[in-house]
């Protein structure tokens, strides 16, 4: 029998999981902006969480900090197998130490998504945390031919980040596995410097000039990215789902995404 995965909310990622998994056979029904279903168009929601199997949440918490999926269909959620694509903002500030799921959470910024990442692991889901994505279409070149990259000078920052292509495929391995908490990021934190000049050496470029937080004139949502440093621990993907992700490092993810 063909296996059925419910998507709630159909985006970049979560786009990516439901391409792999269509192409091996499963019917995907989804809501979001690339979905099938609208997520307020409840009877046929509830109609096709009644025929999946599997269940995957990309929706973030709202404004309120609850989690609109667990609030509004929670109890249509009964014994189906969950998986939630959360975030690694959960564990806040480490100052540049490694994190790995048994780290605190709760602590940082992101308050409201380590409210609801506690929710799903509540309900029993597998629960990814998930670093910087990057992938096609959205990747420091883009930000470079836009005029968007900068090197802040911030020694010792580190940041983690994995390749769309390979969070896709940790969380296929993890739709049957064990519920809990899984971090799914490359092998080899580095600081968005490294990244900009890795770059910018790859199209033979000059990197764009060193600049202090005052001077880049950062938006705060991009302000806030650099408050946190931390590094991501991946060894419980490995060993329990037994995924090893394509791109290692940044190094690998820039070559395959190089504008020809």
């Amino acid at each position: 029998m063909k296996r059925r995965l419910f998507i709630f909310g159909l985006g970049y990622t979560a786009g990516y999981i439901a391409d792999r998994l269509e192409a091996a056979g499963w019917e995907i029904v989804s809501t979001g902006r690339d979905g099938t279903l609208s997520f307020e168009d409840e009877g046929n929601v509830r109609m096709a969480l009644a025929d999946a199997d599997h269940v995957l949440s990309s929706v973030p918490p709202g404004s309120e900090g609850l989690d609109p999926v667990l609030e509004r269909y929670g109890d249509a959620l009964g014994a189906k197998r969950l998986s939630y694509l959360s975030s690694t903002g959960v564990y806040g500030d480490a100052e540049g130490a490694w994190v790995d799921e048994g780290a605190p959470t709760g602590t940082g910024r992101r308050v409201a998504r380590a409210e609801a990442d506690a929710a799903w692991l509540r309900r029993g889901a597998r629960v990814y945390r998930l670093p910087g994505i990057y992938g096609p279409g959205r990747s420091i070149f883009e930000r470079l031919a836009e005029g968007r990259a900068h090197r802040i000078d911030l020694p010792g920052q580190v940041f983690s980040r994995a390749h769309v292509e390979d969070i896709a495929a940790g969380v296929i391995a993890g739709l049957d596995a064990a519920p809990g908490a899984y971090n799914l990021s490359d092998n080899e934190p580095c600081s968005q410097n490294r990244l900009v000049e890795e770059a910018c050496a790859l199209l033979g470029i000059a990197p764009p000039p060193m600049q202090s937080l005052e001077e880049a004139n950062l938006s705060p949502m991009a302000r806030s990215f650099y408050a946190e440093n931390r590094r991501v621990a991946n060894g419980k993907a490995k060993r329990v789902l037994g995924w090893q992700p394509r791109y290692p490092s940044f190094r690998e993810g820039l070559r395959a995404l190089r504008p020809r």
